[in-house]
C-alpha cells in the first residue's frame, strides 16, 4: 500500500518559527529619540561577494595588465593583440556594468506601527508602496515557491526576489505571524472580511 502527501500551498513553518524567534526580520529602532517605538524590518539583497567599487578596481587592474601585453605584442609587430585586447576590455566592462547595476537590488520590508512599507529597489529604479497591516493579505503569487504577493486596499506587490524559493513559505509565515501579533494588541482594529492566515 502506498501513500502520496499533496503539500499545502506554504510549507509546514520552520521550527524556529513556532518558537517566537524571528528569522528573516529583525526588531529596529528607526528613530534614536527616547521613547521611539520598536519596528519590525525585513531586509533582502542579493548576496553579492564583490561590491561594486571593489569590482572597479579589479576591473582597472585587469584592463592596467591587458593593455600592457598588448603594447608589447603591438611593439613586437602583431597589431592585432592589441585590437583584440581592447575589443576583450569592452566586453568584459560592458558585463560588469550591467553586474554592478544590479549589486544593489534589495527589498526592504518596514512594520512600523499600523503600517507595512515596501521599498523594492532594482537597478536604478526605487518602487515604495505603504499597506495598512490591518487589511492587508499575505499569500503566495502563483503556489509553494512563488513570489510572496502582498495585497491591500488595491495595492498589489510581490516581495521575496532576493530569497531562495524554498524559504519564501517560512517568510511569508513570520509576515503573518507579526501581522496577528500586532492586531492582537488592545486597540486594533481589523478588517472583518480579512481571512485569518
Amino acid at each position: 500500500m502506498s501513500a502520496t502527501y499533496a503539500p499545502g500551498l506554504w510549507p509546514e513553518p520552520h521550527a524556529s518559527l513556532r518558537d517566537g524567534s524571528w528569522v528573516f526580520g529583525r526588531e529596529v529602532v528607526l528613530a534614536h529619540l527616547p521613547g521611539s517605538p520598536v519596528s519590525l524590518q525585513w531586509l533582502f539583497k542579493r548576496n553579492c561577494s564583490i561590491t561594486p567599487r571593489q569590482l572597479g578596481w579589479f576591473y582597472a587592474s585587469l584592463c592596467a595588465v591587458s593593455l600592457f601585453i598588448g603594447t608589447f605584442f603591438f611593439l613586437q609587430g602583431a597589431p592585432l593583440v592589441l585590437l583584440f585586447t581592447g575589443l576583450e576590455l569592452l566586453a568584459v566592462g560592458l558585463a560588469l556594468l550591467l553586474f554592478a547595476r544590479h549589486a544593489g537590488d534589495r527589498e526592504v520590508l518596514t512594520l512600523v506601527g499600523r503600517s507595512l512599507q515596501v521599498e523594492q529597489c532594482v537597478g536604478s529604479k526605487v518602487d515604495r508602496t505603504e499597506f495598512l497591516a490591518d487589511w492587508l493579505h499575505v499569500e503566495p503569487a502563483r503556489g509553494q515557491g512563488s513570489l510572496v504577493q502582498l495585497r491591500g486596499r488595491g495595492q498589489l506587490v510581490q516581495v521575496g526576489r532576493q530569497l531562495r524559493p524554498e524559504l519564501r513559505g517560512a517568510f511569508a509565515q513570520e509576515l503573518r505571524r507579526a501581522l496577528r501579533r500586532l492586531s492582537s494588541q488592545p486597540g486594533t482594529e481589523t478588517d472583518p472580511n480579512r481571512s485569518t492566515p
